[in-house]
This record gives C-alpha cells, sequence and structure tokens, in this order.
C-alpha cells in the first residue's frame, strides 16, 4: 500500500466499490479526492480525435490513481475507468493535504512515487518514439516489472492482454502479437496459457 489504510481512515476516507468499467472520474474533472486501489486494477485513458483509446497508465492494488493533480490547480486530462470490480478508498483533498502535513512519512513516500511516475512518462515516451515495435513493447514489459519483487528470468506475468499492450504503446495489435511472438523465439519472453511472462 502507498499509504496505509488505517491511516487513511483516521484521516476520513471512506471505501468505496466500482463495477467492471465505472468510471472513477472522466477527462475534465476538478481533482477534489485522493483515491488508492484496495483491489482491482484500474487503467487511466484517453481518446483521440479519432474516438481511439490510448491507454496511459495501469494501475494496481495498492497504487493512487491521479494523486499528483491535488498539488496543483488543474483538471484531469485522462479518464479513470476500472478493468473489473474494484474498492478503493476515497479521501477528501483538504484531509489528504491534512494527512500529509502531519505525517512525514506518508508524504516521503508520496513523493517517491510521484518521482518513479515521472520516471516511467519519461521511459514510456523514449520507448513510444521508437520505430521499433520491439523497443516500445519490452521497454513497457521491463517497466512493469520493476515495481515487482519478482525479478528472475519468466517469473514476472505480464497483467495485460495483446490489445492493452497496444494501447499502452501506440501499436495496432497485430503488431504486437507478432512482436510478441518474435520476442518468445529470442526468449526474451515466455507465453505460458497466453499469459506473458517476462
Amino acid at each position: 500500500m502507498l499509504i496505509e489504510k488505517e491511516l487513511l481512515l483516521k484521516y476520513g476516507a471512506v471505501e468505496e466499490v466500482f463495477n467492471r468499467s465505472d468510471v472513477i472520474f472522466d477527462e475534465g474533472d476538478t481533482p477534489k479526492y485522493y483515491y488508492q486501489i484496495l483491489e482491482g486494477r484500474i487503467k487511466l485513458n484517453h481518446y483521440n480525435d479519432e474516438g481511439k483509446e490510448l491507454i496511459l497508465a495501469i494501475l494496481d492494488k495498492g497504487l493512487s490513481v491521479c494523486e499528483l493533480l491535488l498539488f496543483i490547480d488543474k483538471k484531469y486530462p485522462v479518464n479513470a475507468v476500472t478493468f473489473e470490480r474494484c474498492t478503493v478508498l476515497k479521501l477528501p483533498k483538504k484531509d489528504f493535504d491534512l494527512l500529509l502535513d502531519e505525517n512525514p512519512k506518508a508524504a516521503s513516500d508520496i513523493r517517491k512515487f510521484l518521482a518513479e511516475r515521472l520516471y516511467y512518462k519519461y521511459i514510456m515516451l523514449e520507448n513510444n518514439s521508437a520505430l521499433s515495435p520491439d523497443t516500445r513493447i519490452t521497454g513497457m514489459l521491463e517497466y512493469h516489472k520493476s515495481f515487482s519483487d519478482k525479478k528472475e528470468k519468466y517469473s514476472y506475468e505480464i497483467p495485460l492482454t495483446r490489445q492493452q499492450i497496444g494501447a499502452l504503446t501506440a501499436l495496432r495489435v497485430e503488431t504486437v502479437i507478432r512482436t510478441v511472438k518474435r520476442l518468445e523465439k529470442e526468449n526474451y519472453l515466455k507465453i505460458i496459457n497466453r499469459k506473458i511472462f517476462v
């Protein structure tokens, strides 16, 4: 957990349950709450002018959702949508500010998390500007594995479909499928029951 559940509850957080494909907030909404995932996964997405979905991040249990916008006066540039049934802790912004002021460890953890997110954005920008689909996909896979304790080869299961990998890397699904098969032949990854392991 980014911030311990008990600490969030102490400052007034409430649990909220969302079903699959529920919208937590829309692009253009004003940030009013700190959200932290207790169960499930949430995607941050955007739709381009042609209506194509671009997935900017996939957030797992224990992570917060767009917390950085609580520190500036800007609207959400993305949508937050659940992948599956999710339980989220929701804390009003003013209570979140107080929690950070009174708990230096939590404030430090948030700063570290923001730095990791910024690092990810740089890596993804660099990878997604590459012409090679191999570079785009391996960069994204390595980033996801970097947050896991599983460091051995083929020990981490990527929690994404081929379509989601395509949306994260701005590649067509067909290109992702071909590239993943080639990376398996090159022993970069393994496919077990259609799941990708790196």
